[in-house]
């Protein structure tokens, strides 16, 4: 029995009875007094994501007056703490839709939590093609669909325009190999002692997680035919490798000094001035249009060793159908307004979400910002985390390997057969 599966049993007995009035009052309602049918939609969207959600949601009424919305924010905290939906289901009273990180899909399509919508996309014509390869793979479960796709994102290089030119440094000719990237940090590193004035750049801070530099070296970190993982894929030890002889050349114990030191927000070394280059996903534009809108800047897609091939990786939302809704017919419609075109140019235009369909991203007119189109661009090629029931764990394995490694506390090889070891023998259960 897999760990999920027994959590949902002792979230059952410990739960149900002290929120089922709760859950009573959110369930589904079959009908109103007008003849409409009410879709309970469960949500944790805030701001500007909750006002463009709600968009969508008056949108759809307008064109199917016969069905009404009821949208209820939930608290979700992602990454496997979705309790309240865990028991909803397990009690009986779960919402007709869930607002659901694709990357839970697998976890929780396996144990049997999630309705499987396979013959509702088929018999309506929402297809695969319409949508990035990488939201629909993502949002599927051993060739069944399971979540149909909303929202997406993307990872690159930022880099400081000025600092660039100071060490006289091409920003027409970018780095394209890796080690190219490190030549760049090397120019571009201020360094007194063990105490960094600058740094050019570090590869596991912001974004810069494994995953994507394990892809970039073109690594694979998953067999779903034998649904197994493959952490020490040759090509990922050699990513790790190269992290952690970046750690070592640096001293990792004086970078570490240096990002204790520093903040989030308006204090991030990005910001400020005292890193040259990061990874990080579209969501920085914002938070520098924020901050620090005079800063001077461009982004570069993820150097690869060969300076070919460049790659990403990318996250996003869907929407599901738990196990036990009342009103699936209803939800789906809802669903499918939801992630076509209609909706998800409606929700990305306020959201300032990248869509999970090409069309619509060059609708909105996200591929004519000189910033932005580059994310959306490499969109076609990017890689998506494994579908599989220890999404989670792999993850955190992943993240301590390229911790303990960087810190000398073993070798990549090493660590990453421990990941293998660990995650493939709960896979198993």
């Amino acid at each position: 029995m897999s760990q999920l599966k027994k959590r949902i049993g002792l979230l059952s007995f410990a739960f149900v009875f002290t929120v089922s009035m709760f859950l009573t009052g959110c369930s589904s309602d079959s009908s109103s007094s007008e003849g409409q049918t009410t879709v309970t939609f469960w949500h944790s969207l805030t701001d500007s994501t909750e006002e463009a959600a709600n968009a969508v949601i008056k949108a759809f009424e307008e064109q199917n007056p016969e069905i009404k919305i009821k949208a209820v924010y939930t608290a979700n905290q992602g990454e496997g703490q979705n309790e309240k939906l865990l028991t909803a289901i397990s009690g009986g009273n779960p919402p007709d839709v869930a607002y659901f990180d694709r990357f839970e899909i697998g976890a929780w399509a396996a144990q049997g939590s999630l309705l499987n919508l396979t013959d509702l996309a088929e018999a309506s014509g929402v297809v695969k093609e319409s949508y990035y390869p990488f939201a629909w793979d993502e949002a599927s479960y051993e060739g069944n669909l399971y979540g149909v796709p909303i929202s997406t994102d993307s990872r690159l290089v930022y880099f400081n325009k000025d600092h660039f030119e100071e060490v006289g440094l091409d920003t027409d000719n970018l780095p394209k190999t890796i080690a190219e990237l490190e030549a760049a940090s090397e120019k571009l590193t201020i360094k007194d002692g063990k105490r960094f004035q600058r740094i050019g750049f570090i590869p596991w801070f912001g974004q810069g997680w494994l995953y994507g530099w394990g892809w970039a070296f073109g690594g694979e970190f998953f067999d779903p035919e034998t649904n197994t993982v493959t952490a020490n894929d040759p090509k990922v030890i050699d990513a790790l490798q190269w992290m952690t002889d970046f750690a070592k050349k640096y001293n990792v114990e004086d970078i570490a000094g240096f990002t204790d030191s520093q903040g989030t927000g308006a204090m991030d070394p990005f910001l400020t001035g005292q890193l040259s280059m990061k990874v990080s996903g579209p969501w920085e534009v914002s938070a520098i249009k924020k901050f620090n809108p005079d800063l001077n800047y461009g982004v570069f897609p993820m150097p690869t060793p060969t300076g070919e091939n460049h790659t990403t990786w990318s996250g996003g939302w869907s929407v599901v159908i738990p196990k036990g809704a009342k009103n699936e017919e209803a939800a789906w419609e809802f669903m499918k307004f939801y992630g076509g075109e209609e909706g998800q140019k409606i929700f990305s235009e306020i959201a300032r979400d990248f869509s999970v369909i090409d069309s619509v991203n060059e609708e909105l007119g996200y591929k004519e910002d000189p910033i932005l189109k580059e994310f959306v661009e490499i969109l076609p090629v990017s890689n998506h985390r494994p579908v599989m029931t220890q999404g989670s764990l792999y993850w955190n394995e992943l993240a301590s390997a390229v911790e303990n490694a960087t810190r000398g506390n073993g070798t990549p090889e090493e660590l990453l057969n421990k990941v293998n070891e660990k995650v493939n023998k709960e896979l198993n259960k």
